[in-house]
């Protein structure tokens, strides 16, 4: 920043006046390195020594601000930039209307698209792209097949983003041969689908409970020789493991391995996480310590995946210590980890240990709910604890959780 005010300062000494494209090229500059009070501060400038910003220099800033979600101060920008006689652009709409879409301000997205319309500016790829996503994440499915006619009447090809897109909101929809259908036709027209498009519909697949789909999907992808990527058998692995076909996730971890791929800390932590639901401990471990052995750091679900599972297994001392290693390593617990350690260990009769870990989750700033204290009060209960239990209760009586101690029936 005093860089490039002391570049304008010598400019000036040397009676070269900054004209609009210094002071623009700097304020984009700025703008694309998130650097906004020194992007203002410039503009400010550029305002007090006469100079009338460009279009790039307003759409610099309202891009930017998008970006943030200022769009109180994007459309005060376009105000100003009207009333300076300049224009809006092509990029000017694009940046509101991608901002506002991928907020989910959609109809402030459709009342920049129909001002667009009206300036007679044709909409592009981007344009149609950002509505198509903004609709899709409203749920207005049909709204957004309405623009994809529309741009396909436009003579506009959706690209791969677009269609990747579209199959995306199809599958969220169930529309799972719309999504095929889709993929048919790009195929018809000569538009590759890449791995990312395939992945989304596997993953769809999997999340439907669709396996021999999914499955199918990934021959269809070796066989159009479309090489499936770690995002891919991370899809793969998660869905299997999921529905419970633990050996073929295994099997599939395993020739992910053979082509050459490297699982990252996803594709480890869906493989801990089925192998603990099937109560597989002692492999998970192993997969846990390979992990810890390649330099990968397992993150608070591989953790909380392994701890849930040693506790249901008795496993208290190893639950424990994968505690402390999170807190070592620091890897923040949330309120799953804290549920995940508090049940078990309630579970296992480690009432005092339980009581422990609630003060420090309270004490981190991680609010416990019913659940927590309902697996507490359950085993106080259980064993003849009532002084333990009327704590909790009042305990939960003054975070709200309940009213009075009638309100609440302690849970089977």
């Amino acid at each position: 920043m005093p860089q490039a005010f002391k570049f304008l300062y010598e400019m000036k000494e040397n009676d070269l006046k900054p004209n609009v494209v210094t002071y623009s090229t700097f304020i984009d500059s700025f703008c694309k390195e998130g650097m906004m009070q020194e992007a203002i501060k410039f503009f400010v400038d550029m305002r007090r020594v006469g100079l009338i910003p460009n279009e790039i220099t307003f759409t610099s800033l309202i891009d930017a601000n998008c970006k943030i979600g200022n769009f109180g101060e994007a459309f005060k920008l376009v105000k100003e930039m009207l009333e300076a006689g300049v224009k809006p652009n092509i990029v000017t709409y694009t940046a509101l209307l991608d901002g506002l879409c991928e907020e989910g301000k959609i109809s402030g997205g459709e009342e920049v698209f129909r001002a667009m319309l009206k300036a007679r500016i044709t909409p592009n790829q981007r344009i149609y792209t950002a509505l198509v996503h903004g609709y899709l994440k409203a749920k207005r499915m049909e709204d957004a097949m309405d623009i994809v006619k529309q741009m396909k009447g436009n003579n506009i090809k959706p690209d791969l983003l677009l269609n990747g897109t579209i199959i995306w909101g199809l599958c969220n929809h169930g529309l799972f041969e719309e999504a095929k259908r889709l993929i048919c036709e790009m195929e018809e027209y000569g538009a590759e689908a890449s791995h990312v498009i395939y992945t989304t519909l596997m993953d769809a697949y999997f999340k439907a409970g669709k396996v021999s789909e999914a499955l199918n999907l990934l021959q269809r992808m070796q066989d159009l020789g479309i090489a499936p990527t770690v995002v891919t058998y991370c899809a793969l692995v998660d869905g299997l493991c999921k529905l419970g076909f633990i050996q073929e996730a295994i099997d599939h971890f395993g020739r992910m391995r053979e082509l050459g791929l490297q699982p990252n800390v996803m594709v480890y932590t869906a493989l801990i996480d089925g192998l603990c639901k099937n109560k597989c401990i002692e492999a998970a471990r192993k997969l846990f310590d390979e992990m810890l052995a390649k330099g990968i750091l397992p993150d608070r679900t591989a953790y909380t995946s392994l701890i849930d599972g040693n506790l249901k297994h008795g496993k208290i001392p190893e639950a424990l210590d994968l505690h402390k290693r999170m807190i070592e390593t620091g890897v923040e617990l949330d309120l799953h980890a804290y549920t995940s350690l508090i049940c078990g260990l309630a579970k296992c009769d480690q009432v005092q240990q339980a009581r422990h870990l609630l003060d420090e989750m309270i004490g981190k700033g991680v609010l416990p709910d019913k659940v927590v204290y309902g697996c507490l009060l359950r085993k106080c209960y259980e064993i003849g604890n009532m002084d333990d239990a009327l704590e909790l209760q009042n305990e939960m009586i003054k975070r709200g959780l309940i009213s009075g101690i009638r309100d609440y029936a302690v849970p089977n």
